[in-house]
């Protein structure tokens, strides 16, 4: 295999890469010069992946590099006249097109037929010109960034996604990139990320910002740096503070919070509107902003205030917004049914939901109970991470308490057992929707926009994307597969009050008509357009 170049010239294997890749993919001219390429270069082009400056004085006694007689040559006219399609690709190649690789004109008699013997020989050019410790061409990575980049696929493939890039098609390129990665194709995964990070953006239109967040997912799956959510989204992690302002502000500007809310107060309501003790148990308590409208709805009833008491159960993030236990919660809501006049008592249960036991709840006779699972049971391992199959277990656990109704409200979405690539499309059109609803509530430059976005939402958004396991958190189910498992723990359906339906409806008209609410099976949806996103039912 001969490869001569010009003295004090220098070569770069990204340029010789690139002139084939136009070759194969775009064509050219009959009327116009082409680079003379022996027909075994396609399996050549996708083992010039670096594509570092190599001095050509390196390349010494080109006929002594190989003893074999198979050779593979490239001849350049080195003319720009000659070469006018490339002059229309990229301005990048315009200055690669200057660097070029010449050689005698190719002989058909010489080229490899064998791959086995290819392969072999392109090792060996590999070794000489880039020395013994380099390392290998087919596993070669540039970081983003660096002064390499990864270069394109093979041709038939390359064409497609140049098209998507030049397009500018986002979601496309998204979509491809985690194809590749799902196809264990490497390079071409490297790649489209160095080119999705030229078309993403934090502070641009919602598939761009949706885009950074499901790139540096992407990126994440690959360091396999899921588990670490802060150091792929290179961001700095928020105070205590800031982190409940920006929950807030996300509370306050879409309506899938308060939907849940409303619809579960509505239908705990309905259950226990003639009983005068009554017990919630809280799976997810927060910051207890769900109950301050039930609170002064019962202590509005004509007929008395009833005797409540709330047992609220912690989440990690929760404690850290608050920037303290569940003492904060307990003060809070204490005064609030004071000032109502409404007898009531507030207990704290400060563990995770999968270490709940009956002993933790303090059940007492003749109290009506109500248990309430807001957007937190997708975080429960099901059989699929776990033996102990946690999700189904707390269900069976709840049913033993006899409740008189249990609320659910979940995201509406299918990444729990879902594989990669398929988890990978429904992240990507569940959040879609999502940033679009953002978007017409909270302008783009609003200042703390980006934190919202990233502090409340991305992370979601890499855990689904880049962890597997235990370390997936985020495991999403629709209200099918959330029927199948109340209904094999022995729960009935309970029907939400027509009452509930209107009030959200009003609700709604202070957002965007693109919101809709829909009943159905005796559960209410909220979506954006026509994706359902948040579900919301209840059950005895």
């Amino acid at each position: 295999m001969t490869l001569t170049m010009p003295p004090n010239e220098f070569v770069t294997l990204k340029s010789a890469r690139k002139a084939i890749q136009l070759y194969f993919s775009c064509g050219w001219s009959d009327k116009r010069q082409k680079p003379t390429i022996s027909s075994n270069w396609p399996q050549l082009y996708n083992q010039f992946d670096n594509p570092c400056l190599l001095e050509s004085s390196s390349v010494m006694g080109g006929d002594q590099l190989l003893s074999s007689p198979s050779t593979v040559s490239i001849s350049y006219n080195r003319s720009p006249a000659s070469l006018p399609e490339l002059e229309s690709s990229s301005s990048d190649f315009q200055s690669d097109s200057q660097e070029t690789v010449s050689g005698s004109p190719v002989i058909d008699s010489c080229m490899v037929r064998d791959i086995g013997d290819l392969r072999l020989k392109l090792r060996e050019l590999e070794t000489v010109m880039l020395g013994p410790s380099s390392d290998s061409l087919d596993s070669w990575y540039a970081p983003s960034g660096g002064e390499c980049e990864p270069m394109p696929p093979e041709p038939d493939n390359g064409k497609h996604l140049l098209e998507m890039i030049a397009r500018g098609s986002l979601k496309e390129v998204l979509i491809a990139c985690a194809k590749a990665i799902s196809d264990d194709d490497l390079l071409t995964a490297e790649w489209l990320m160095s080119e999705l990070r030229h078309m993403v953006s934090v502070s641009g239109e919602p598939i761009q910002r949706l885009g950074a967040y499901m790139l540096e997912g992407l990126v994440a799956r690959l360091s396999s740096s899921g588990s670490s959510i802060y150091k792929a989204l290179r961001c700095k992690e928020p105070t205590s503070r800031e982190l409940l302002s920006y929950m807030h502000l996300l509370y306050e500007v879409c309506p899938y919070f308060k939907f849940g809310y409303m619809s579960a107060n509505g239908a705990i309501a309905e259950a226990m509107k003639n009983e005068s003790r009554i017990h919630i148990i809280d799976f997810q308590i927060a910051q207890g902003s769900q109950w301050i409208s039930l609170i002064q709805a019962l202590a509005a009833r004509p007929d008395g205030p009833p005797q409540v008491r709330i047992t609220g159960i912690d989440d990690s993030q929760s404690e850290f917004a608050r920037g303290g236990g569940l003492d904060i919660v307990g003060k809070r809501l204490s005064g609030l049914a004071q000032a109502c006049n409404l007898p009531f008592e507030f207990h704290a249960a400060a563990l995770s939901g999968s270490k709940v036991r009956l002993q933790n709840l303090v059940l007492r006779p003749g109290e009506a109970l109500a248990v309430n699972f807001p957007f937190m049971l997708h975080h429960m391992p099901d059989e699929s991470v776990s033996p102990e199959n946690y999700r189904d277990q707390l269900l069976r656990l709840v049913k033993s308490f006899l409740p008189k109704v249990v609320t659910l409200v979940e995201q509406e979405s299918n990444t729990n057992t879902a594989p990669f690539l398929p988890r990978f499309l429904e992240t990507l059109d569940y959040y879609t929707a999502i940033f679009e609803s953002i978007d017409v509530t909270l302008p783009r430059d609003h200042k703390e926009r980006i934190n919202v976005e990233q502090h409340c939402l991305a992370r979601d958004i890499v855990n689904i994307i880049a962890c597997e396991g235990a370390e997936r958190v985020e495991r999403h189910e629709v209200l099918g597969k959330w029927r199948s498992r109340f209904l094999m723990a022995g729960f009935r359906p309970y029907p939400l009050s027509p009452l509930v339906n209107a009030t959200i409806r009003t609700l709604l008209q202070k957002y965007s008509r693109s919101y809709g609410l829909e009943e159905r099976d005796g559960a209410l949806y909220l979506g954006w357009m026509n994706r359902a996103l948040v579900a919301s039912c209840a059950w005895q």
